[in-house]
């Protein structure tokens, strides 16, 4: 079973009809102490940015994005590569030189709302467009969740752009920090199709960046440096 997506998150269970079984969630005391500080993160315009711009993001480094970004997800890549392995050009409004696109495929807003939960979705689904949309788009960054596989992370490396990950698991919150959203493409996609936001401090972190570094190859080996390895408790 498989609660939520299917990045990490599995549940193995077996039906042998002793009873319901019971997930005890944890308690609030089990968990480290957060410590870290937003103040510390540095404020970026997107709008404008260039590769240079983006040289000197570490990984790692948490940034507050402000400015307009697109979105795209499975199908939407796969339309805008079969478009241009046609020699054709993209739909009016999907410009993205220079640009951000957000791995997103964000619910419809009720109410009052700009938009419904945004969270981002697992990227490695978009691994085998990367290049071909870094080449011929001039795309700047992504942005998903989870990491990147090989075949992405030298593509990124290859055109000096740049991978973030934004909040998993808090979709209605990251949907606070966008102050603008519409369709500019395939609106019979529905969820999946472009959207064009513009978002205000939208916290991301530096996941890969312009020279190929990759937090998911070396936080592991930094973390394991500093704890140690984790026994474990004998049932």
């Amino acid at each position: 079973m498989i609660p939520n997506c299917a990045a990490t998150r599995h549940a193995h269970f077996v039906l042998d009809g002793s009873g319901p079984a019971l997930l005890t969630p944890p308690k609030l005391s089990d968990w480290p102490e957060i410590t870290q500080s937003a103040s510390s993160a540095r404020r970026v315009n997107i709008d404008g940015l260039t590769k240079q711009d983006v040289a000197d993001w570490k990984p790692g480094e948490t940034l507050l994005l402000s400015g307009t970004l697109l979105t795209g997800r499975d199908a939407a890549h796969k339309r805008i590569v079969d478009l241009l392995n046609k020699g054709e050009p993209l739909p009016d409004g999907v410009d993205l030189k220079d640009k951000f696109i957000y791995y997103v495929g964000p619910v419809d807003p009720v109410r009052d709302e700009v938009v419904g939960p945004a969270g981002p979705t697992t990227a490695t689904r978009m691994d085998s467009f990367t290049d071909t949309v870094l080449e011929q788009t001039g795309l700047l960054g992504m942005i998903g969740k989870s990491e990147r596989g090989p075949q992405a992370i030298e593509a990124i490396a290859k055109h000096k752009a740049v991978y973030l990950i934004a909040v998993g698991g808090a979709a209605y919150l990251v949907s606070k920090a966008i102050k603008q959203a519409r369709v500019v493409a395939f609106p019979e996609l529905g969820m999946e199709a472009i959207h064009e936001f513009v978002v205000e401090d939208m916290p991301v972190t530096v996941a890969v960046d312009s020279r190929g570094e990759s937090i998911h190859n070396s936080a592991p080996k930094l973390w394991q440096a500093k704890i140690g390895k984790i026994k474990l408790v004998a049932e």
